[in-house]
């Protein structure tokens, strides 16, 4: 028999701090058998704590992201459908090529000027003050905006669709997270249904609903909504824990903030080493072992669950010397915050260059920022890292 670590008698360390123990299971080895801490009882998986394995991991065929191939259905797929995050190929890929013909890297540079433009705004209204949570103030409303005026969702939706995206991710009961993502579901397929009847915008999803491939094919409505619900929902709650946990590490970190403040062409490392130090997505979604198969020497039967660990394979000593040293002059090449394989994040791009602008123009216009205080509460789960609020002055 396998021993099963129950995560959840680390209490709330485990939360605020995840990193000392996945340091101590790396010890150990690159795989354990795990109970996590907001899981019900029954509910184990396979938890990958090392980089090497990691990387392989998430590029493995034989471990599928859709949960049906195993025989098992999950919420988001009942009420949303099928959409990126848990689909392989063929389908994937489908669904993939479909979107980037929609989502190029020509669009999301495009998006630069508005976004240096919504920060100015941010900035301005934040820095009329001597204190804010940096969280309400810049860290949310830059990548909500910025997405939001990508897909075209109206202004006036947009507080009620924080609530329930937050809800969706960091879920603080199993009805709550039933409720949210019922709510969500409706909402984006009115979103869909009142962009296919006005006819052409010049927003990403009324790009998505016109897309055809060479073929012919199209995205169904079920498939628009859940690609509308991956875009929403990854193309915001990531970029705010990126921006929030990045400054908090150069503000933890004084000697670093003032090697940036000098030399600013190091805002690109910067941002990099946050992804590595303390990425904003803890563990990758779920993966289920379509076949029997071996990580790290440790066997995986057929149809047991696998958490990918990014941040913890993030700080592997093997791959980064000193690992729990936060340098915005290393060498960060391979880490995997934005996952690695057919699954790595499509909307990396944008996160980055939403980081790399808030990061910078916030050091530049707030020489004095300092902490005001202890950062909020860790968000609860294992799927996404960071706080809700980052109390600030200057």
């Amino acid at each position: 028999m396998t021993d099963v670590i129950d995560l959840g008698e680390f209490g709330d360390d485990f939360r605020r701090d995840p990193h000392p123990v996945y340091a101590r299971l790396r010890d150990r080895g690159p795989v354990h058998r795990v109970r996590p801490p907001t899981s019900d009882p029954r509910h184990e998986a396979w938890l990958v704590v090392g980089h090497e394995e990691a990387r392989a991991a998430l590029a493995d065929p034989r471990l599928a992201k859709d949960p049906g191939g195993v025989g098992m259905t999950f919420l988001d797929e009942e009420l949303i459908g099928k959409y990126l995050l848990i689909t392989d190929p063929p389908r994937h890929t489908r669904l993939r090529s479909l979107v980037s013909r929609a989502f190029t890297v020509r669009r999301v540079e495009e998006l630069r000027p508005r976004i240096r433009e919504i920060t100015d705004d941010l900035l301005d209204a934040m820095l009329s003050r001597s204190r804010a949570d940096l969280v309400e103030s810049l860290a949310y409303p830059l990548p909500i905006t910025v997405i939001c005026e990508l897909l075209g969702v109206p202004e006036m939706d947009r507080a009620e669709f924080r609530k329930i995206s937050t809800e969706v991710v960091a879920p603080t009961g199993a009805d709550s997270e039933y409720d949210a993502v019922v709510e969500l579901a409706g909402y984006l397929t009115d979103l869909i249904e009142d962009k296919r009847c006005a006819g052409p915008g010049g927003d990403l999803l009324s790009d998505l609903i016109r897309t055809t491939a060479e073929d012919g094919d199209r995205l169904s409505p079920e498939e628009l909504r859940g690609m509308a619900f991956v875009l929403l929902i990854a193309g915001h709650e990531t970029t705010v824990n990126l921006i929030t946990t990045g400054v908090l590490a150069l503000l933890t970190h004084p000697g670093q903030l003032a090697a940036l403040r000098a030399d600013m062409s190091l805002i690109d490392g910067a941002v990099e080493e946050a992804l590595r130090w303390d990425g904003p997505v803890e563990n990758a979604t779920f993966r289920y072992a379509a076949e029997p198969l071996e990580i790290g020497g440790t066997p995986i039967a057929r149809g047991d669950s696998v958490m990918i660990g990014l941040t913890a394979a993030d700080r592997d000593p093997d791959r980064y010397p000193d690992p729990d040293r936060f340098d915005i002059r290393r060498d960060t090449r391979g880490h995997l915050a934005f996952g690695h394989g057919v699954h790595y994040c499509l909307g990396a791009p944008l996160a980055r260059l939403e980081a790399r602008t808030a990061i910078r123009s916030l050091v530049e216009r707030a020489p004095g920022l300092a902490l005001d205080g202890p950062p909020g509460d860790w968000l609860p789960g294992m799927l996404m890292r960071g706080v809700r609020s980052l109390p600030v002055r200057w």
